[in-house]
């Protein structure tokens, strides 16, 4: 059995923002139509709500991701770093994509930039995962 120790703590709290910022815009996308239901307005208070919780989240995977290359200086491969870079393009698209979709009034915009910031944060999930 492995030792309860800080890295198993970084380890958990970058994962779990993650799951905030990926899962919390699965679990929106698919509130969206109920929401329109109830109001017009419901789809943009929740994901104004939604962004008070997911930025943070994401702040939080940034430094731990962070924290998480540091503790590993000088210990990776040439692949890890490859697939490293691509997660790191992945997570700044995503960022990237869902500040634009927060900010755009063009319905046509935040559908793309609510689909792109999607696929890149599954993407950097995934190669989250492989690493």
């Amino acid at each position: 059995m492995n030792d309860f120790n800080l890295d198993t703590i970084r380890l958990a709290i970058h994962l779990l923002s993650v799951c905030i910022w990926v899962g919390g815009q699965i679990i929106l996308g698919g509130l969206v139509p109920v929401l329109r239901e109830i109001s017009p307005e419901a789809p943009k208070k929740a994901a104004a709500r939604f962004g008070q919780v997911a930025w943070p989240a994401f702040g939080v995977a940034i430094i731990t991701g962070i924290w998480n290359i540091v503790e590993l200086e000088g210990t990776q491969t040439n692949e890890y770093n490859v697939t490293l870079g691509v997660k790191l393009l992945a997570v700044t698209l995503s960022g990237m994509a869902a500040f634009v979709h927060q900010r755009t009034p063009s319905p046509i915009m935040r559908a793309i930039t609510g689909a792109l910031g999607l696929v890149a944060a599954l993407v950097a999930l995934v190669l989250g995962v492989m690493l």
